[in-house]
């Protein structure tokens, strides 16, 4: 179904999609905890935050970043839950929107491939105003900006050329457990990187939401 044609409103057409990515069932086989897609959208919102996948808590709860590693990464926002969980000011869009179960070494597996080209692209061309996206992790960085976007491959110089992507973009590591050490290990990241991603944040918030606008 073309959802520009079966809608009369940008809100009616992302609540539609959104609706259909919801139910969607197409990596039902391959989900440990079954389908639970995980997501929030708006037409007002002015920053996307684009993770990778939800975890165990995450999908039990349904709400994203309802987790230690959101507790962080709300630190590095230096935002309260009020304002994080406002879907009018902030969207949530995961480049996988289900748990996706774990690997061997225990950490979590990837995005399931499916889910992006699936929906990703449909619901972003319903949120007109977004004007920040924090690219959180290897997988939305390398979706967005490509393996050697800038001249860069790590994780790590994705984020110390963070400057390179302002104003629309800022990527940033993952925010798990495991970014204590890498934050002890570069500590740019806290003394210029942080302060500028707030910065931007604050730019984005001010933005009134709206078609466009």
């Amino acid at each position: 179904m073309n959802c520009a044609n079966a809608a009369s409103s940008p809100e009616t057409g992302l609540a539609q999609v959104a609706a259909e990515a919801r139910s969607c069932r197409v990596c039902a086989d391959f989900l440990p905890l079954g389908p639970r897609p995980v997501f929030r959208v708006s037409t007002t919102a002015t920053i996307l935050i684009a993770g990778q996948a939800p975890g165990t808590k995450v999908h039990e709860t349904g709400i994203p970043w309802n987790d230690p590693s959101g507790e962080r990464l709300r630190r590095w926002l230096d935002m309260d839950r009020d304002t994080f969980y406002d879907e009018s000011r902030i969207a949530i869009l995961p480049m996988g929107f289900c748990y996706p179960g774990r690997i061997a070494n225990g950490g979590d597996a990837p995005p399931r491939k499916e889910c992006a080209p699936l929906w990703r692209a449909r619901l972003l061309g319903l949120m007109p105003s977004i004007r920040l996206t924090l690219l959180v992790g290897s997988y939305a960085q390398i979706d967005t900006l490509g393996r050697g976007a800038r001249g860069v491959a790590s994780m790590t110089d994705r984020v110390r050329a963070f400057r390179a992507h302002l104003p629309d973009r800022f990527p940033l590591p993952h925010p798990s457990w495991r970014t204590t050490a890498w934050e002890r290990k570069n500590p740019w990241f806290e003394a210029e990187a942080l302060p500028a991603l707030r910065d931007a944040v604050g730019a984005a918030l001010a933005i009134p939401g709206g078609h466009g606008s």
